[in-house]
């Protein structure tokens, strides 16, 4: 039997702190208690004790196998470099988001995401990563390719989470044309005199593909048991289809109705971290702040930065008037566990993994120290 006990910690549980002692037993939570051990234990110098992170939509493992044009990084080696990011960011349970269809010649291919995704399990199989990695297929329905790389992708490595998007200029994420044209441009994606071409036919290729691909990705999802998410709902309408569709998730609405609409028929609510540390939406959409404030906001990912969670939660809690940190915590811990129907983690409490992190916070910022999966010391 191992065991070990952590002390001298302000333990967050799922409603309240707690300035006290975690017992840890074969990887799972045998007790809390309020007050110092009465055993040799580990100090965490007055420090939170904060159940692990869950995140259930991070981009960032393609940034780490395609670092830059042309360069595709050895796939084991880019997914271990992308989980030490995340485990440094305190994510136990991480949902890597890869790419099924694509507009660009540049852009990773059907082929590069089932890489991705037998690399991923490869690596988990061998014991060479720190959190424990599930695979979120995003689907871009407007693309020629979308449905075959789905299937190549589906039998390369189970998928756990599938999100159908469709982010054709003047539609949902860039309802605005001119956030679409500062996005492209900006990343150089598109050239100026290119732009108007570059559009026209993006929106052709939502008129001929869309459609037909929906129907392919859902039938797939349905076929492999896998929760579906929504994207980048902006109406009524959006939400209700997502609801026919069979969706448990919604991702990033860009309107106060969506998210309100989603809430109010048991969709979870998830929207970015970094909307929150920004204050604001890079596309110009709602504050992700004022979601919570609403009490619609059910999940936080950290999208594009996994360092943002933490600072996002803790922002929530300081900022936000009625939000409590433990009720901040859940939206990174338990509520995105339950949400992906994993329901052995995502809060400190008997029985459950444990899966925690040290954080202390230092002129206003959370910094994680230390960081256990399972029981085990990872970071």
């Amino acid at each position: 039997m191992s065991e070990t006990v952590f002390t001298n910690a302000r333990i967050v549980l799922a409603n309240e702190v707690v300035d006290g002692t975690l017992r840890v037993r074969n990887g799972a939570v045998a007790e809390v208690a309020a007050g110092p051990a009465a055993v040799a234990a580990e100090d965490f110098e007055g420090d939170y004790l904060v159940p692990g992170i869950v995140e259930l939509h991070t981009d960032h493992l393609e940034s780490h196998y395609h670092p830059r044009p042309g360069v595709n990084w050895p796939a084991v080696p880019a997914v271990m470099a992308h989980d030490a990011q995340i485990a440094a960011a305190g994510i136990t349970t991480v949902f890597d988001a890869l790419r099924a269809g694509t507009f660009d010649p540049g852009d990773l291919s059907a082929q590069n995401a089932r890489t991705l995704a037998t690399a991923i399990v490869e690596a988990q199989e061998l014991g060479q990563l720190r959190a424990e990695h599930f695979i979120h297929l995003r689907c871009e329905l407007p693309c020629p390719d979308t449905a075959e790389s789905a299937r190549m992708t589906a039998a390369s490595g189970p998928l756990h989470i599938i999100s159908i998007m469709d982010h054709t200029p003047g539609a949902r994420q860039f309802v605005s044309i001119e956030k679409f044209k500062e996005y492209y441009l900006g990343k150089k994606l598109v050239l100026p005199e290119q732009m108007d071409g570059y559009i026209a036919e993006r929106r052709e290729f939502q008129s001929r593909y869309a459609a037909a691909n929906k129907q392919a990705i859902l039938e797939l999802a349905r076929s492999m048991g896998v929760r579906v998410a929504s994207h980048d709902d902006a109406t009524l309408a959006h939400v209700e289809e997502a609801i026919a569709d069979g969706v448990s998730i919604a991702e990033f609405p860009t309107t106060q109705e969506a998210a309100a609409a989603a809430h109010r028929n048991g969709l979870a609510v998830l929207m970015g971290a970094p909307n929150v540390v920004r204050g604001r939406s890079h596309s110009g959409n709602i504050s992700a702040a004022d979601v919570a404030a609403n009490g619609h906001l059910d999940v936080l990912s950290s999208d594009y930065v996994p360092s943002s969670l933490l600072p996002a939660v803790f922002r929530l809690a300081a900022e936000v008037p009625g939000i409590s940190l433990p009720e901040a915590i859940r939206l990174i811990t338990l509520n995105p566990a339950r949400a992906a129907g994993l329901e052995d983690r995502g809060v400190i409490a008997p029985g459950k993994r444990a899966d925690f992190l040290q954080v202390r916070v230092a002129g206003g910022i959370p910094i994680v120290r230390r960081v256990w999966r399972e029981g085990r010391r990872v970071m």
